[in-house]
This record gives C-alpha cells, structure tokens and sequence, in this order.
C-alpha cells in the first residue's frame, strides 16, 4: 500500500470528533486504538474494491458511493473529499460520475448491479439486476460519465 494512501487515512481517522474528544479527556490509548481500526478498516475496502469484480465508485450530487457488493461505503462529501474513493480511482476501480445526469426518475428506476457479475434481466420486481457493463450501458444513456471503464479492457 503507498505510503500516502495510509497518511491520508490515518490523518483522516484523527480528525474524526469522537477520537479528538478522547484525546481532549486523556484518553489516548482509547482514540488510537479506535484510529487504527479505522485504518484497517478502510484498508480492507480499498482492498476489497480493487478485488471484486463488480466493486464501483459513483458520485453524484449528494455525495460519493463505494459499492463493493453486500457493503456500500459513502459520503455526503464530493469524492474530492472522500479519502477512500480517490486512491480505489485511482489503483483503477470503476467510477461514475452521475452529476451530468438530469433524468433522475429514469435513475431511479435503474436496476442494481448484480453482486456476482449475472445478469437477472427480468423487465419486473425488486431483485432485478444487471450485470456491471449493463449498468454502466444504461448510465451513459442517460448522460454520466464513466472512467475506469473496464469494457475498454475486455474489448482489448
């Protein structure tokens, strides 16, 4: 893991009110423990976001998303300000950008993305799901934008 990745998530999980305020009534120990269990924690997101083969980062108007199957990691902070979105972009795992898109019924009414890469296709109920590509398919029709894209590696 770069050393910057860790600096960031450890300068982060300081700055959180509840490990201040321990530190503030001499609990130290207590706030340092709590701090690296963050870290660990978030590194086991980053790690699981780089693993998963449906794993993705969205972004939107009300803040960042990590979608990593069964868990969702978020924000109401733009990624800019989301320390576990920008390094998973960054080592290559999926992001998209919906702020361009203005539909947000048509958004709404989007299937989810499948946790095991299948595709339940069905026209109908709540456990509709697309595969990933699917997804992003659908997105780019209704104008996001996408980086990381991994149909560009299949197609390679």
């Amino acid at each position: 893991m770069q050393t910057g990745v860790l600096r960031v998530l450890r300068a982060t999980a300081a700055s959180w009110w509840r490990h201040k305020e321990l530190r503030r009534t001499g609990q130290t120990g207590k706030a340092q423990r709590l701090e690296r269990e963050t870290v660990l924690r978030d590194l086991g997101y980053l790690k699981q976001a780089a693993l998963l083969p449906n794993a993705h980062v969205i972004c939107g108007e009300g803040g960042a998303f990590i979608h990593l199957g069964l868990t969702t990691v978020s924000t109401f902070a733009p990624i800019e300000r989301f320390p576990l979105a920008a390094p998973a972009v960054a080592r290559g795992t999926p992001f998209i950008d919906i702020r361009p898109v203005t539909d947000v019924i048509a958004f709404a009414n989007l299937p989810r993305v499948a946790r095991d890469g299948s595709d339940n296709s069905e026209p109908w109920g709540p456990g509709r799901s697309v595969s990933l590509t699917d997804y992003f398919d659908m997105l780019e029709g209704l104008g996001a934008r996408i980086a990381n894209d991994p149909r560009a590696r299949q197609s390679a």
